[in-house]
């Protein structure tokens, strides 16, 4: 055993200190890492770690894998020993260009978060600054990808068409057909021409309305009332026909339509839905100066259809913004019920007329 130890001290030495070595680069790492997440809650509290933690991941692979290639240095023949080398710079040249991207992107995108929390302080439109900062994070994860093909003899050639500017023109036409460039150009279109920004309240179908949250290079993200995420391609919004409650004037006019039967008062109806939407405190004053000098109401009353067994009855009554005229509908539906009731308006529900037809049991 003695003479084993002897003979090879020298490799268990070296052995002994890439251990030592891949532990404490580990341990330092770890350590790294839950300072980064103490900052990042600092500053940002409900935001994901994910960065960090690929961080950590990688790192520590990049540790392990040096380590094995390390040892494995001892028992190849000479002959071989030059291949070890060369795995051992590849993987240390892919494990710091992954890191540095990673690290770059991190700060990259902590830089913008700042600025864009910044402009949502000052009431400032961030919107193009989000679509921007996913710009700047693909560029980097790319070139990052790239770097790390250039350590690959056969692929070498590839990386450096595709960091060139003519790479980027074949990258182009190579996916010109895919969904992908028509959701950048969407993208690109949205942030451009700004139908909408990030905060506004849209409504794409019936079923689909909410507060747009983000813009990628991909989709579009819209928060319903249900406090629920849509995603919605950029390619697909962009030739939608939506409505924009926040574009332009955000005074809003709700039509409220209740149908009543043929022989309710039809003044009598009007009047009742023409009270109950100016008594509600959201309502507001849209006439002009020349209606309020004529003395023109608030809101507007009129009959509008006749139906099979009811007559319509619509109410123009406008609001401040959409949200508002939302509440004062649901408000005003419910007091106008109540009124007709009490005030003998009946809205018709329908009826069915059964007719019984008997068979002769005599004859005549």
């Amino acid at each position: 055993m003695i003479e084993f130890i002897e003979t090879h001290k020298q490799d268990i030495i070296y052995s002994i200190t890439v251990i030592a070595l891949i532990f404490a680069l580990r341990i330092l790492t770890n350590r790294l890492h839950l300072w980064l997440i103490n900052e990042k809650k600092r500053k940002f509290p409900n935001d994901p770690p994910r960065a960090s933690n690929l961080l950590k991941r990688i790192l520590n692979t990049l540790w392990l894998v040096l380590g094995i290639i390390a040892l494995s240095y001892l028992f190849v023949e000479n002959q071989n020993k030059g291949v070890i080398i060369e795995n051992f710079k590849t993987a240390l040249y892919i494990g710091i260009v992954l890191a540095i991207t990673i690290i770059v992107a991190t700060t990259v995108n902590l830089w913008f978060k700042i600025d864009i929390k910044k402009k949502i302080e000052n009431q400032h439109d961030p919107t193009s600054f989000k679509f921007l900062r996913y710009v700047v994070l693909a560029g980097i994860y790319f070139i990052g990808g790239m770097l790390c093909l250039l350590a690959f003899p056969s692929l070498k050639g590839v990386a450096q068409t595709a960091l060139g500017g003519a790479g980027v023109i074949t990258l182009i036409v190579g996916i010109s057909s895919q969904e992908a460039l028509s959701n950048l150009v969407g993208g690109l279109f949205i942030i451009s021409f700004k139908p909408f920004r990030i905060g506004d309240r849209v409504k794409v179908t019936d079923t689909m309305v909410g507060t747009v949250t983000d813009i990628t290079l991909r989709h579009t993200v819209i928060r319903n009332f249900e406090n629920k995420m849509i995603v919605i391609p950029n390619s697909i919004i962009n030739k939608e026909k939506l409505i924009n409650y926040d574009l332009g004037e955000l005074k809003c006019c709700e039509r409220i339509e209740i149908g009543i039967s043929y022989d309710s008062d039809i003044d009598l109806a009007k009047q009742i839905m023409r009270e109950e939407c100016e008594n509600h405190p959201l309502i507001l004053d849209n006439r002009t100066e020349l209606e309020k000098m004529e003395g023109l109401p608030i809101v507007k009353t009129a009959l509008t259809q006749l139906n099979d067994s009811s007559m319509t009855i619509r109410a123009w009554s406008w609001a401040n913004n959409y949200s508002d005229a939302f509440t004062l509908r649901c408000d005003v539906l419910e007091s106008i019920k109540k009124r007709f009731d009490k005030e003998g308006i009946e809205i018709p529900f329908p009826y069915r007329t059964l007719v019984m037809k008997s068979e002769k049991t005599a004859k005549e």
